[in-house]
């Protein structure tokens, strides 16, 4: 019975100092979260009141528009293509077929292995270049090679998110289609498809949230997009904070309700889950 006793005196012992260190953890977490948001909430304050010149803000609040509106319509052209594209990546990282499956990797690596600015200077400066001077048959070809050096670039990443959501399906739901006299076609579209789609959810909006912040880059082509914008005001009006704060508006305008929107559709894609 002492021996007992004593068993169960030093476990209790043991969950209360956990309590208390899982308590003090708490309490940690707590403290640091809390100074900070206070020290993010003082530096906002002192950004505002200090350093930002409101009659400029509101003066040059329609060429952000016009750059915000841009980069909105590049945005939502390569988001779709890149999606599109990386289904099929994604089919040919997976494909039995040894030679389409080669394809796939290499073009998931060279575009994965080489930066987006190396990737828009090929297509802005390369492909022009096979024509002679002035020859060229697209006369506005900025925004046309950024849409497609972002497409292809995130296609690859897209395409990888969707192998890992196939190869995250048991192989038995193909099996079980194929009992069942579906074609190995028919077995991807209708039954391992919609689960690949729904596990890779997550990493397909995380890679769209990228797409909107490398944007910024297509500054070097010409495009006339946000950063072209905050260069010319602060180039011209010597002031960095005023453009600064439109700049983080427009960017955050985009990709708050994108992330909202990918989080609704991870809620409706969970097994038995609701929109709620």
């Amino acid at each position: 019975m002492a021996g007992t006793y004593s068993e169960e005196t030093t476990a209790e012992r043991r969950t209360e100092d956990g309590l208390l260190t899982d308590r003090r953890v708490k309490w940690f977490g707590i403290v640091v979260a809390g100074v900070f948001t206070t020290a993010v909430a003082y530096l906002l304050y002192r950004i505002l009141s200090d350093f930002v010149d409101y009659d400029l803000l509101v003066g040059v609040i329609p060429r952000f528009l016009d750059a915000y509106l841009l980069v909105l319509q590049i945005f939502l052209i390569s988001s779709v293509l890149s999606l599109v594209a990386g289904v099929f990546v994604g089919l040919g990282r997976v494909s039995r077929t040894r030679f389409t499956r080669s394809i796939a990797t290499g073009y998931v690596e060279f575009f994965r292995g080489t930066p987006l600015l190396f990737q828009l200077f090929i297509i802005y400066l390369g492909i022009p270049a096979f024509w002679p001077p002035g020859q060229f048959p697209i006369g506005n070809w900025n925004v046309p090679a950024a849409i497609i050096g972002l497409t292809l670039n995130h296609a690859a990443y897209s395409g990888e998110a969707i192998k890992g959501g196939i190869n995250s399906v048991p192989d038995g739901q193909m099996e079980a289609a194929r009992s069942l006299g579906m074609s190995y076609i028919d077995a991807m579209r209708e039954v391992v498809m919609p689960q690949a789609a729904r596990n890779a959810l997550a990493a397909l909006g995380n890679d769209q949230v990228i797409l909107v912040k490398d944007t910024s880059l297509l500054t070097v082509i010409a495009v006339p997009e946000i950063i072209s914008v905050f260069r010319n005001v602060n180039s011209t009006e010597f002031d960095a904070w005023t453009p600064i704060v439109l700049v983080a508006v427009a960017y955050l305008a985009i990709t708050l309700p994108l992330g909202k929107t990918v989080r609704y559709f991870e809620r409706r894609s969970e097994w038995g889950g609701t929109d709620e």
